[in-house]
Formats: structure tokens, C-alpha cells, sequence
């Protein structure tokens, strides 16, 4: 398989930076700090807000996005310990870029790619916990062919034997690489059930010494098919063990914290998307109440999501701010009192069952303490919310394909071309 120098190369800041420069890849701005002060150094030169995590973790851990200098040296306060090194990875938080996961698979001459997947979730939500789509649903085909020309191009480079899974964000058109691990990622089940391909058996045939061209892979690689020549789209979505834990929060970040995964497939994103909601426990209402509150960054993102619910015959609540910027756009939203501002509020109306869904963003830490009690109501009525507006458009177009009729039911094997387990070509 690949070797612990490939993994090292990956896993160590400043072989990466070079391997990335020798590949002319872009990556985001940051560097490394073994203290406090050479993290604020960094900080200042990238500029804020920056994502922290220490080297050598799995699943998120200790990872977080700051915002300023305080934050900082709260979170190097706690995470220098924790780091086996000591040494704290400081880079700039690319903010509403979309984050895209890319599995691949090599025999150390070739490589391939497996599975790209567009998360719905906006960066800064841990892949493990993000829905995604496999093929992507909304972005550009020249930006898909970008990104797997590099993936494609770091699995030559490092020589990876076996599986590989690489990490996109792509803000403003432009393709930047978060980060490599040259080992099989939590979604390789994912892409092997949505594709027909028993990804972690050819894995480890070519581990054992057989070669892609030996196992009959194809040089375009085989996934899904994408841009016009789409015949399905496979929508992955995290479960959560909130319920079980009283007093948890239930917004989610850069720390993995879900528990499971479903998985929902289609001929059409939105279908797809439906039915991982109903399988995740998250069914989504056709009529009643939504909830709207978000940051002023996504209020114009909200107009367009405020409209297509009214279109779906639902009611519109609000906070003030927001339930006075959309009926400013001739959009009627019901306003109702933040939690701070006394009942009648928002908790009420969903501790009476008035609120059907919730869509709510929010940015700094104090907006994120003052919508905790909406977030844990929500959880105990069991009524779906949303914290990205890239996740509530995905639900708009979920509830209008579910308004048109229930989506089809057919077998996983149809989908993905009839594959057999034993048939890894």
C-alpha cells in the first residue's frame, strides 16, 4: 500500500506546501505556530477568520474557526496540549465557498477518481457531518474537470497504492486544495453503493500487487457520470445522536459529530435529497410555519428561498429584521420576538407546535449563544432546521419534488448499473 513517507509528506505542513508549489496547486493562506504568539502572527498576515487545528487528527478534532485575536488565544490556550507535536496549522476560513470531496484510487503509476461529491453544507461544516452530492448538483463542469485534474494529478505525484481521499473548496470560480489523506475515507461505502463500484475490494487487490489496467479500470476513472450525461444523483446525509444527550448543542462546525449516515438516490438532486431526509429522520413538512432568521450576509440569499416556500403554500415567520427586509421585497413574513425580547417568541411558538421548519444562520459567538434555545426546542419537537442557506435551498427543492409526487422507488442495483459484488469492473 502507500507508504508512511507518502502519508508523512500529507500529513507534514511543509512537505505539502512544497508538493503543492512543485504541482502549481492553490491552496489557502496560512502557516504553522508552536505558540501563541507565532499563531497571531500568522493570523494577522492571512487575516481573520482563520481555521485552527493541531497536525495528525482525525474526525475534526480540536478544530475551529476563529474570528479575532481573543478567540485565538482562547482556543492555543487549550489546543497546544493536545497537539502530539505541539504544532497548531493556522489558515484563512474560506468563508461561503463550497467544499467538494474527491475519492481516488492508485497503483502508484495510475490514478484514478472514484466519487467527487459536492457538499451542501457551506465550508466550515465537517465533511463527516455535511450532506453531499454525488455527482455534484450545482457546480460548473470546467470546475469539475479542474478538480479532478488535480486530484488526479497529487495521486501521480505521491504515488498512492490503494485508496485516496482529497479535500476541495472552490470560492469565486477558483479551485483551492484543503487538504490530502493517501488512506480510504468515511466515504468510500458512500461512492462504492451510489457508483457500482466495490471500491475497498479493488483497494485491496491493488495493495496485493494487481495493477488498474490488470482490475480493467478505465482512465476516465469510474464515477458517477456528471454534467448532461447524469443518470442519477445519490444524496448523503449525517444522522446525529442529539436526542441522547440533554443540553447539547446542536450546531454544527469543524469538529465531526454525527454518529451514522443515509443515503438517498434518485434520477434528480432534489428527489434524492428527499428521500435522505425521510431516511435521516428529518422528514420535511408540506404545509405549516417556517421560521426565518438569518445573518445579513444570507438575507438576500433568503428572498429567493422566502419566495419558492410562499409558491409551496407555506406561511412565513420571522424576527423583525428579517420579517421587515422581505416584506420590503413584497414577501409577507409574520414577525415574532427573538427569545431576548420577551413572549411572545419564537420558542413558544414551537413549544405550542406552531413551527413546522426552521431555517436560522448565524455568524459570531454571541449570535450562536442567543439561537441555542431554538435549536435545542427544535430538537425536541422533532422539527427540521437549517443553519446553512445552501441547506434550506436544497430543502425548497426537496419539498417541490415532493409536491409534484412521491419520488420512485427503485433498487440500489438499477441505479448503479446492475453491478455485482463480484464484478469489480
Amino acid at each position: 500500500g502507500t507508504s508512511p513517507e507518502v502519508i508523512d509528506r500529507c500529513e507534514d505542513r511543509e512537505h505539502f506546501i512544497a508538493l503543492l508549489e512543485d504541482l502549481d496547486l492553490r491552496q489557502p493562506p496560512g502557516g504553522t505556530a508552536r505558540s501563541v504568539e507565532a499563531a497571531l502572527e500568522v493570523a494577522e498576515r492571512v487575516g481573520y477568520p482563520v481555521l485552527v487545528r493541531p497536525s495528525y487528527v482525525l474526525g475534526g478534532r480540536a478544530m475551529e474557526v476563529v474570528h479575532d485575536a481573543a478567540d485565538l488565544r482562547r482556543y492555543m490556550a487549550a489546543a497546544l496540549d493536545r497537539a502530539p507535536d505541539r504544532t497548531i496549522l493556522v489558515d484563512r476560513f474560506l468563508a461561503d465557498a463550497v467544499e467538494v470531496d474527491v475519492d481516488a484510487l492508485g497503483d502508484g503509476r495510475r490514478t484514478v477518481v472514484g466519487g467527487v461529491m459536492e457538499h451542501i453544507e457551506a465550508a466550515g461544516i465537517h465533511s463527516g457531518d455535511s450532506a453531499c452530492s454525488l455527482p455534484p448538483y450545482s457546480l460548473p463542469y470546467d470546475v469539475l474537470l479542474e478538480i479532478r485534474r488535480q486530484a488526479v494529478a497529487l495521486g501521480d505525484a505521491l504515488g498512492v497504492v490503494g485508496l485516496m481521499n482529497v479535500q476541495f473548496a472552490v470560492k469565486d470560480g477558483l479551485v483551492y486544495v484543503l487538504e490530502v489523506n493517501p488512506r480510504a475515507s468515511r466515504t468510500v461505502p458512500f461512492v462504492s453503493k451510489a457508483t457500482g463500484r466495490p471500491l475497498a475490494r479493488l483497494a485491496a487487490q491493488v495493495m496485493a500487487g494487481r495493477s488498474l489496467s490488470d482490475l480493467g479500470i478505465p482512465e476516465g476513472g469510474i464515477d458517477v457520470v456528471g454534467a448532461d450525461g447524469t443518470t442519477h444523483f445519490a444524496v448523503k446525509e449525517a444522522v446525529f445522536p442529539f436526542r441522547k444527550f440533554p443540553g447539547v448543542d446542536t450546531l454544527l462546525g469543524p469538529e465531526m459529530r454525527s454518529t451514522g449516515e443515509v443515503m438517498g438516490i434518485a434520477p434528480s438532486f432534489a428527489a434524492a435529497f428527499w428521500k435522505a431526509q425521510e431516511a435521516a429522520g428529518n422528514p420535511l413538512p408540506l404545509a405549516g410555519r417556517v421560521f426565518l432568521s438569518v445573518r445579513d450576509e444570507d438575507k438576500a440569499a433568503l428572498t429567493e428561498i422566502a419566495g419558492r416556500l410562499k409558491t409551496l403554500g407555506m406561511a412565513l415567520l420571522g424576527t423583525r429584521g428579517t420579517a421587515r427586509y422581505l416584506g420590503e421585497r413584497g414577501i409577507a413574513c409574520d414577525p415574532i420576538n427573538k427569545v431576548a425580547e420577551g413572549s411572545p417568541h419564537i420558542v413558544d411558538k414551537l413549544k405550542n407546535g406552531e413551527v413546522a421548519l426552521v431555517v436560522n444562520t448565524t455568524s459570531d459567538r454571541q449570535a450562536i449563544l442567543d439561537s441555542f434555545e431554538i435549536r435545542r426546542e427544535t430538537l425536541h419537537r422533532n422539527v427540521p432546521y437549517f443553519t446553512t442557506v445552501a441547506a434550506a435551498r436544497a430543502a425548497c427543492a426537496a419539498l417541490g419534488a415532493r409536491s409534484a409526487g412521491l419520488p420512485e422507488v427503485r433498487s440500489i442495483q438499477e441505479y448503479a448499473g446492475g453491478k455485482t459484488e463480484g464484478d469489480p469492473t
